[in-house]
């Protein structure tokens, strides 16, 4: 008969593995970054189950990721670290070369931890961790998803600490699933990232080559999201010689967002080679065109071309719908905003007028096109992160346009918290000779 005592005991044990199964859940669930929620993992197993937990991740190439945790002997602290382990060796027979291969989950006891003379050198790579830390018993268990192995997962226990019972098994075996499923889904997001972004890219144009202009344009992806974006630029040359200037954003990231992208970008380059006329009669064609043809969308875009003979002056004219206004930096770092040419986004409504404005380009200045992901921030002010790019660029202001793009990438938008498109050109210095 089970005393009240041992009732008491059963229910807590009970509670308390699924206070951890919680905890774990949390850990995985708090992060974005799979191996910051292993390293969470790992110091709960640590400090909740044994004294030491291991995670093994087979890599694309065969070799093995680890995250340790482990306690060290004095104080009971824990010790973690990230290495990465050589590619298993086709002769190692031990317990986590077993594991890797689809073995267990394994109960390992102080015999199978620190084997014989003469092992295999893999295996005894990992005898040596178990010897170091006096381990004297483990639990190793393979890490699987849709039946394929991961990784592995080692819990052991240390030095006078009681040994692993044989009823944690379960319990480990449930965390090492939780781990599977959290390492599957990490994995199917950066394929559908890599995915989303080889598509993008895919419908982002080659820049024209202009003798007298120099180019560069970048488009990054957002990391928030592993769904493609609406983001794109453009430039091409039109039958009159002049060099277009195009940007733009659709509203949304999602597959339609890159369609109706690739839709606006073609439909704009037909009608600007067909009929040059200002830019703000351009826009106005699109947005009417946008409107019969795809009427929920809505778009963000500036549509330049840059005037003049190749020895200069040259000018830009231009005409923004809804769009965040070109910067002009100037070869002495002087820098300002382009706020002429200012209409409603496309798709808003094709009653109101358009306009475009005309500004003098000066001899080695650039010209800036960007989209908000450049400079939106979270509860900032947009004329404070206008400001921001304002004083990054004047610091860049003699630099290639590659470098401009790439600086101003790593200085403003860091986080990749969502898609930015950049588009620069350079003018030549006076009298550039054709």
């Amino acid at each position: 008969m089970v005393d009240e005592y041992d009732v008491d005991e059963i229910l807590q044990q009970a509670l308390d593995r699924l206070t951890v199964l919680a905890d774990i859940n949390s850990a995985l669930a708090g992060t974005m970054d799979a191996t910051e929620g292993l390293r969470r993992v790992c110091r709960i197993v640590a400090h909740r189950i044994g004294d030491s937990c291991v995670i093994d991740l087979l890599s694309e190439d065969n070799a093995i990721d680890r995250i340790r945790v482990m306690r060290t002997a004095a104080g009971g602290q824990l010790r973690e670290d990230v290495a990465r382990l050589p590619r298993l060796s086709d002769s190692a027979t031990g317990p986590l070369a077993r594991v890797l291969r689809g073995a267990g989950p394994l109960f390992l006891t102080r015999t199978d931890l620190h084997p014989g003379p003469e092992p295999d050198e893999w295996d005894a790579a990992q005898a040596h961790y178990f010897a170091e830390q006096d381990a004297t018993s483990a639990v190793s268990a393979p890490v699987r998803a849709r039946r394929e192995v991961l990784g592995a997962v080692t819990v052991s226990r240390c030095g006078s600490h009681p040994p692993l019972a044989a009823d944690t098994l379960p319990l480990i075996e449930n965390i090492v699933h939780r781990i599977g499923l959290a390492v599957d889904n990490a994995r199917l997001h950066r394929e559908m990232e890599h995915i989303a972004e080889r598509l993008q890219r895919s419908l982002l144009p080659e820049l024209p080559v202009v003798d007298h202009l120099t180019m560069a344009a970048r488009y990054v992806p957002s990391h928030a999201t592993a769904q493609v974006g609406g983001d794109w630029y453009d430039s091409f040359l039109l039958p009159t010689g002049d060099t277009t200037l195009i940007i733009g954003d659709v509203t949304g990231h999602d597959l339609k967002a890159a369609v109706t992208m690739s839709y606006l970008r073609n439909m704009l380059r037909g009608i600007a080679s067909d009929r040059q006329e200002p830019p703000a009669r351009i826009l106005r064609r699109l947005d009417l065109a946008q409107h019969n043809l795809y009427p929920e969308a809505t778009a963000t875009c500036i549509y330049a071309i840059i005037h003049g003979p190749e020895g200069g002056p040259r000018q830009l004219d231009y005409a923004r719908a809804g769009h965040l206004p070109p910067l002009l930096i100037t070869h002495q770092g002087d820098t300002h905003y382009l706020n002429g040419g200012h209409g409603l986004p496309l798709g808003v409504s094709t009653e109101v007028p358009r306009s475009s404005a005309t500004e003098p380009l000066p001899d080695e200045s650039a010209v800036l096109l960007y989209t908000d992901g450049l400079v939106e921030r979270r509860g900032e002010p947009m004329n404070r992160s206008l400001t921001r790019l304002r004083q990054h660029a004047a610091a860049l202001a003699r630099e290639t346009p590659a470098i401009l793009c790439d600086e101003l990438l790593t200085g403003l938008a860091p986080d990749g918290t969502d898609d930015v498109a950049l588009l620069a050109v350079r003018l030549p210095p006076a009298n550039h000779p054709s």
